[in-house]
C-alpha cells in the first residue's frame, strides 16, 4: 500500500497494491499492521458503515466533536466520488484549509481523514457505494455539520449542479460559527 500524504499531512490518500489478470482482481482493503505502519499511527476501528448514493448527493460536512472524534477511513466500492477533508482543528496551521480527491471503484484508492477534520463527498457517477471504517462509535449528540458551500472554506467541488442535500446538512453552519477542535 503506498501512503501519499496531500496538502494537508494529516490526510494521506491510500493506493492499495491491485493484482489482476484476465479473471479479475484481487487486493487487501484493509490489513491493520501495514495501515498502522503506512500511517504512522495505531488506529482502533470500531465501526464499518455503508451508503448509496445518486449522482449529486453531498453529504456533509460532517464530524464529531470530543470525547467521541472520529478518525475514517473512506472508500469508494461502486461508482466515484469526490471526496473532502476540511481541517477544523484551531490550533492547527492548517484550520479551515481543505484537500480532496476524486475516490472510486477503479482506482482503489481511500482517504484517512484524522478526528479534527469534518468530512465530505459529493457523487459524480450515476451512483456510488462508499465505505467508511470509524475510530468511534456513531454519537448524534456530539455530531456537528459544517456548511458545504462555505465561502470561508471556499472547496472547489466538481460540479456545476446544485447538490441534493438532507434536511441535516441544509442546516450546516459557517466554519466561524462551528463548534471546533481547541
Amino acid at each position: 500500500m503506498l501512503a501519499e500524504p496531500l496538502a494537508i499531512p494529516d490526510v494521506l490518500l491510500l493506493t492499495p497494491k491491485v493484482f489482476g489478470d484476465d479473471r479479475g482482481f484481487f487486493y487487501e482493503s484493509f490489513n491493520a499492521r501495514v495501515f498502522n505502519e503506512v500511517a504512522g499511527l495505531q488506529a482502533d476501528f470500531v465501526q464499518d458503515n455503508h451508503s448509496r448514493s445518486t449522482k449529486g448527493v453531498l453529504r456533509g460536512l460532517h464530524y464529531q466533536l470530543p470525547s467521541h472524534a472520529q478518525g475514517k477511513l473512506v472508500r469508494v466500492v461502486q461508482g466515484e466520488v469526490f471526496d473532502v477533508a476540511v481541517d477544523i482543528r484551531r490550533a492547527s496551521p492548517t484550520f479551515g484549509k481543505w484537500v480532496g480527491a476524486v475516490l472510486s471503484a477503479e482506482n482503489k484508492r481511500q482517504l484517512w481523514i484524522p478526528a479534527g477534520f469534518a468530512h465530505g463527498f459529493v457523487t459524480l457517477s450515476d451512483t456510488a457505494e462508499f465505505l467508511y471504517k470509524t475510530t468511534d462509535f456513531y454519537s448524534p449528540q456530539y455530531e456537528r455539520c459544517i456548511a458545504w458551500d462555505d465561502p470561508a472554506i471556499g472547496i472547489e467541488w466538481p460540479i456545476d449542479f446544485t447538490p441534493s442535500l438532507s434536511g441535516k446538512d441544509q442546516l450546516g453552519v459557517a466554519l466561524a460559527d462551528a463548534d471546533c477542535f481547541d
